[in-house]
């Protein structure tokens, strides 16, 4: 599966940020160490039913209105909300993985250590759609050595991860059953994002006219060969409601063939193969493929510490360009403000992805969902 074969690439990403050493990495090209990583258990299927109630409040990352808030109302230090009257708006977002684990397929709910990452990941980024009531489900996510196999077990793994997620979209329509909805994703959330367009938003689309956008970050899309299958277009005006929002971050030089060796020439959603002058890069800081200064940039979160638990509003900082369909991103003097440890050799800033553009994105879905309507 072409998908899994990414996602090996990206969700090494991910453990370099959460902990842990399982692979050799060197600059344009890539060992993983499958003897430490691959789950040594085969895959054994849950009993039926055995899934998480997301009626209950526990199997939720982030629910609005909770007392304490939730990890998603976070906001940076130094960050002044602007006074912008929005319409009531919620948010379904689906966080990357972060189950590291060897001992089976996919993460339990109760594992702890997991659980304290995947709430630092929805403080990070689900914060940045956090003008919206943001819902933010625990899933029994694909473990790490999942994408490090294309065997029965793995496929398996990922189905029961999104069957998970899309049970958890079920209850979020249920609990709002009208008015507009933004549906968010990153790394392995953003895979499975586009597996609920192209199941549930594609087949519906009394559903669809509900969208205000689709943000699939840090995970390629296609607009020839996945974007006419996942039932929205892609976004071109900074203005339009109703589409779909995606980009991957790299700095000059910038070294892309980890991706693009997978990705070139893989299948689309719709039969046709993927190229990649045809990636979609949505420019955050514009809201189109147009470039930016960094001086237009809203603001960055520069982390405190490297557990990236904290960070500083900094606006300024982030200019970006689309260019072959990766966004490249620049400084004031060609320079990044220093986000910490977390940058991967070819300067793909994956991890940064929202980060990066953290204040763009909080305006990017005003304007929006400004343009919204019923």
């Amino acid at each position: 599966m072409c998908a899994r074969r990414f996602l090996l690439v990206i969700f090494f990403l991910t453990l370099l940020v959460v902990g842990g050493s399982f692979a050799i990495w060197q600059y344009g090209q890539r060992f993983i160490a499958r003897s430490v990583a691959l789950p040594t258990v085969e895959f054994k299927a849950p009993p039926a039913a055995s899934g998480p109630d997301y009626v209950r409040i526990e199997n939720w990352l982030n629910l609005p209105d909770t007392v304490p808030p939730g990890p998603a109302s976070w906001q940076p230090k130094g960050y002044v909300p602007q006074a912008i009257a929005l319409r009531p708006a919620a948010t379904f977002y689906i966080h990357p993985t972060t189950y590291l684990q060897r001992d089976r397929w996919n993460a339990p709910l109760g594992d702890k250590e997991s659980q304290d990452r995947a709430r630092l990941f929805v403080r990070s980024q689900g914060s940045a759609f956090g003008q919206t009531s943001v819902y933010a489900p625990k899933y029994r996510q694909a473990a790490f050595g999942a994408f490090l196999d294309t065997g029965e077990d793995a496929t398996k793994a990922l189905d029961l991860a999104y069957s998970d997620v899309a049970r958890a979209f079920d209850r979020f329509l249920s609990q709002v059953p009208d008015g507009p909805i933004v549906l968010a994703g990153h790394s392995q959330g953003g895979l499975h994002l586009t597996r609920l367009l192209r199941e549930r938003i594609a087949r519906d689309p009394a559903l669809a006219r509900r969208i205000v956008a689709a943000y699939v970050i840090g995970w390629p899309v296609s607009v020839a060969a996945d974007i006419p299958a996942m039932g929205l277009p892609a976004c071109t005006r900074a203005d339009q409601a109703g589409c779909i929002l995606s980009w991957q971050s790299f700095k000059d030089p910038a070294n892309t063939d980890l991706i693009t060796g997978v990705y070139n020439g893989s299948t689309g959603f719709n039969g046709q193969p993927r190229r990649r002058e045809d990636m979609l890069c949505v420019n955050p800081v514009t809201g189109t493929a147009a470039a930016s200064r960094p001086d237009q940039s809203a603001g960055t979160t520069v982390p405190t510490d490297q557990n990236l638990a904290d960070a500083t509003f900094t606006p300024g900082q982030v200019g970006a360009r689309c260019e072959r369909g990766f966004l490249m991103i620049d400084g004031p003097d060609n320079k990044l403000p220093d986000l910490g440890p977390y940058v991967l050799p070819g300067n793909n800033y994956h991890v940064y992805d929202v980060a990066l553009f953290w204040g763009d994105v909080r305006l990017d879905l005003a304007r929006r969902l400004g343009a919204w309507r019923p």
